[in-house]
């Protein structure tokens, strides 16, 4: 196991104190973490440990999250700026790894040409056909108003099953765990956040390539068991990329596991 160093941090562009940690040494990777995710989250320490021995690993808190600084009002943009000073601080460029709406959040700053060398996206949650679930049209809006609330519980359950189309009992058996719950609720208030990230992209729309136009190396990855529209839009965004390949991890779902991904994520960055 490779022990991670102490917390370091570093300023966005407009003086949020951004938190990270980093482990190994090599060509640094930096870690976008999806809905709910945050830097001492099992499954990133775990990725991190598995990446370390062949990189620098950068493990970080987006805004709002952890240890990181949040500053209102919250744009998408600051998320790329932050991105942006954590490049900058480990050396001026990166390759970039992130999970759901993390790579969703990792193309937006691609398109805005970011000094990223190579992107591996894990089920970035495009959601193109119109026939299948949906997310409500005011569905950012409705989360900021339970938040502005405090109904963090109720946001969860939003966010998960009418906002991403889990099963209604999800919520419910999240909550007989006592310990992940609490884990959740700690961001809830960084979903309105999730859902600005997300945008456009889960309107029920195919993406066009002139949206996305980037040059960046990329790997787009999706479970052979997940459900059908997350595979789907992660084949649709993969085409319109100019310089992407899909592959389908057999076995794995959105909660994907990080020994299946690891091998498969360090082939990449490392060809």
């Amino acid at each position: 196991m490779t022990k991670e160093d102490s917390m370091k941090s570093v300023l966005s562009k407009d003086g949020t104190r951004i938190a990270f940690d980093s482990y190994g040494s090599g060509t640094p990777v930096i870690l976008v973490a999806g809905a709910f995710s945050f830097r001492k989250f099992k499954t990133l320490l775990e990725l991190s440990e598995l990446l370390a021995p062949r990189f620098t690993v950068i493990n970080y808190d987006r805004r709002g999250r952890g240890d990181s600084g949040d500053k209102a009002p919250y744009a998408v943009e600051r998320e790329i700026e932050d991105l942006a000073a954590l490049i900058q601080e480990i050396g001026g460029e990166a390759h970039v790894w992130g999970l759901s709406s993390g790579a969703t959040l990792v193309l937006r700053a691609a398109v805005r040409r970011l000094p990223i060398t190579k992107m591996a996206l894990y089920e970035p949650p495009f959601l193109i056909d119109r026939d299948g679930h949906l997310p409500p049209v005011d569905f950012e809006l409705r989360l900021k108003e339970m938040i502005a609330a405090n109904q963090r519980n109720r946001a969860i359950r939003y966010f998960l099953v009418d906002g991403m189309g889990a099963p209604f009992l999800v919520p419910y058996l999240l909550r007989c765990m006592p310990g992940p719950w609490k884990d959740l609720s700690a961001v809830a208030h960084t979903l309105p956040y999730d859902a600005a990230v997300l945008g456009d992209t889960i309107c029920g729309k195919p993406p066009v390539a002139h949206a996305w136009t980037s040059p960046i190396p990329a790997l787009v990855m999706s479970g052979s068991k997940s459900p059908a529209a997350l595979q789907k839009g992660a084949r649709a965004i993969a085409q319109v990329l100019p310089n992407a390949r899909h592959i389908s991890l057999q076995g794995q779902n959105h909660n994907v596991s990080m020994k299946a991904l690891a091998p498969v994520l360090a082939e990449f960055l490392a060809a």
